[in-house]
C-alpha cells in the first residue's frame, strides 16, 4: 500500500469520525421521538437508492429516533394495470380510480409495495409491520369531492393507536394509503397527505417527504437557489407568489398542514441523493427544505 492510498483510507476514516461526531447532538435531541417518512419516487425505483433507504431507516430506529414509513406506489400500480389489461386514466392529472383500478391499486399497493418495503427492512435488521389504512381502523376515508375521479378518497378520521403500540414494542410501521369508508368501500389516498396527518395525530417530531426534486427552490430552474430554511408564513407566500408551483403546491400544504397541527418540523428532501435520510436528519446544513412553525425559525 502506498503513501497515496494510507492518505486516502486515513482521509475517508477522519471524514467518517466527523459525520458520526457531528451527528452525536441530534441523536441525542431526537431519541425516543417520532419521524415520518414519506417514501416514494425514484428511491422507490431504483434498487441502489431503495437500500440506502431501508438502511437509513433501519439505522434510525437503531440509534433511538422511532420511524413511521408511509408509502404509495405509482409506476408498480401501472405495470399491474398494464398487465392485466386496464387503461390508466387520468382526470387533471389525478388518477381515476374506477372500481376495477381500485382492486389493482390495493393488491399492488398492499400485498405487493408494502410487503417488499418490510421484507427489505427485516434483511437489514430492523422489525416491520405493514398495515394499510383498515387496519385497526387506522384511517377512515371520504370521498375527495371532486368528479370524475372515482374512489380517491381524503383522510376522514385517524385512530393511530396500532402505530403507538407498534412504537412502543420497538416495530417500524410500514403504511400504505389505502383505507375504508365507514361501509367499507377502498379508496385511494394520496400519500403525502397520509404521512401528513399521521404525523400530526402521533405529535411527530418531523415529517420528511423524500421526492425527486431537490427541495422548495427560489427558481425552479437553478437547484442553487434551495431555500434550506423557512417557516410557514414564508411557504404559504412562496405559494401565493407563484414561486412554488405545479406538483410541489400540494406538498407544501401538506408541510403547513402537519406543522399547523404540533408537527416540529416538515422536511421536503431529494430521494435521489444516497442517504438523504441521513444527511438531513443528522448533519448541521442538511440537503432539502426545512419548513418549521415560526417560532422556532432561528
Amino acid at each position: 500500500m502506498d503513501n497515496f492510498d494510507r492518505e486516502y483510507i486515513r482521509e475517508v476514516e477522519a471524514t467518517r469520525v466527523r459525520v458520526l461526531s457531528e451527528a452525536l447532538p441530534y441523536i441525542q435531541q431526537f431519541s425516543g421521538r417520532i419521524v415520518v417518512v414519506k417514501y416514494g419516487g425514484a428511491a422507490m425505483k431504483d434498487s441502489t437508492l431503495k437500500d440506502q433507504v431501508v438502511r437509513d431507516v433501519v439505522f434510525l430506529a437503531c440509534v433511538g429516533l422511532r420511524p413511521v414509513i408511509v408509502h404509495g406506489g405509482g409506476p408498480e400500480i401501472n405495470s399491474w394495470l398494464d398487465k392485466l389489461g386496464i387503461e390508466p386514466q387520468f382526470n387533471n392529472g389525478l388518477r381515476v380510480t374506477d372500481a376495477p383500478t381500485m382492486d389493482v391499486v390495493e393488491m399492488v399497493l398492499v400485498g405487493r409495495v408494502n410487503k417488499e418495503i418490510v421484507s427489505l427492512i427485516n434483511q437489514a435488521g430492523g422489525s416491520a409491520v405493514g398495515l394499510c389504512g383498515k387496519d385497526g381502523n387506522l384511517i377512515t376515508a371520504r370521498p375527495e369531492g371532486r368528479q370524475g375521479i372515482g374512489f380517491v378518497g381524503e383522510v376522514s378520521a385517524l385512530d393511530v393507536r396500532i402505530l403507538e403500540s407498534l412504537l412502543k414494542d420497538g416495530y417500524i410501521p410500514v403504511v400504505s394509503s389505502v383505507a375504508a369508508d365507514e361501509s367499507g368501500q377502498a379508496y385511494n389516498i394520496n400519500a403525502d397527505t397520509v404521512a401528513g396527518e399521521i404525523a400530526a395525530a402521533l405529535g411527530a417530531e418531523k415529517l420528511i417527504l423524500l421526492t425527486d426534486t431537490a427541495g422548495i427552490l427560489q427558481d425552479y430552474k437553478d437547484p442553487s437557489s434551495l431555500l434550506y430554511k423557512l417557516d410557514i408564513q414564508q411557504a404559504r407566500e412562496l405559494i401565493t407568489n407563484g414561486i412554488v408551483g405545479g406538483g410541489m403546491i400540494p406538498k407544501v400544504n401538506c408541510c403547513v398542514r402537519s406543522l399547523a397541527q404540533g408537527v416540529k418540523a416538515a422536511h421536503i428532501i431529494d430521494g435521489r441523493i444516497p442517504h438523504a435520510l441521513l444527511l438531513e436528519i443528522f448533519t448541521d446544513s442538511g440537503i432539502g427544505s426545512m419548513i418549521v412553525a415560526s417560532e422556532f425559525l432561528n
